[in-house]
């Protein structure tokens, strides 16, 4: 009973941190932690490199002690006091003692170097690995979250709102074209259209009544007709319409 009552407080919280997090946010603050662990990698680094230069400069000391030490044992061995030798000699062993152990401690701080640049060489590759990673996860991010807005756009379409009214203002505006093409329809239908028809035919008449007897008048000339003899031939035409419009009605008064 009690390990079902801890699981269940361990979902109910994991799921609430689950609900809680971000992964973009993680993913961003991931790419912060890698870029600051540079600068401390390399404080670690400057620090080994450091310690192996000390150790080398202690090395050359000792190395320095151990030439002078030789030349004053000898120089003693020669002036026949071996007394100050030996008291040189003891100085010479304990100076070789400690170059050899400093000479040790050169060697494993230069392959400790050599080893923290390895480890940065790694780090640094795996680090600008996971940042192509995260960005492009993040771009991922962006996308699904941009497709979110879409579907959400797209199913306030289908629901009703924007949708249901757009569908009604374009119905409405379809009936009010149909109704204007209705009573277009309906005033053309009030129009004698035979009249109309009628009074283009005269006009063609009228015109080509025109066009015969410009052709009379400049039968057997060659030059082309002056303005005078247009006006002239239009108002015999007009002339001529009028009293046959006279004649019309003095017909029709009389019977």
């Amino acid at each position: 009973m009690w390990r079902r009552f801890v699981r269940a407080i361990a979902s109910l919280f994991g799921g609430a941190v689950s609900a809680l997090e971000d992964p973009k946010r993680i993913l961003e603050q991931n790419i912060r932690d890698l870029n600051d662990q540079v600068p401390k990698m390399n404080e670690n680094i400057a620090t080994v490199k450091a310690n192996a230069m000390l150790l080398q400069k202690e090395v050359r000391r000792y190395e320095d002690q151990i030439r002078d030490l030789t030349m004053r044992i000898a120089a003693a061995i020669r002036s026949e006091r071996d007394d100050i030798a030996e008291n040189y000699a003891l100085q010479l062993q304990r100076a070789q003692e400690a170059l050899t152990s400093l000479t040790d401690q050169l060697q494993h701080a230069r392959s400790a170097y050599e080893k923290a640049l390895v480890v940065k060489k790694a780090f640094l590759k795996e680090k600008d690995r996971k940042i192509r990673e995260a960005r492009e996860a993040m771009r991922e991010s962006d996308r699904s979250a941009w497709q979110a807005r879409v579907a959400d756009t797209l199913e306030q379409f289908e629901i009703g709102g924007m949708d249901a009214t757009h569908d009604e203002m374009v119905m409405r505006i379809r009936e009010d074209t149909a109704r204007n093409e209705a009573r277009m329809e309906l005033a053309l239908d009030s129009v004698d259209r035979q009249d109309l028809e009628n009074e283009y035919d005269a006009e063609k008449i009228r015109a080509s009544e025109l066009v015969k007897q410009f052709k009379k008048k400049m039968a057997g000339s060659k030059s082309l007709p002056s303005a005078g003899l247009l006006t002239e031939v239009i108002l015999e035409r007009n002339k001529s319409s009028h009293m046959s419009r006279n004649n019309r009605h003095t017909g029709d008064s009389s019977s």
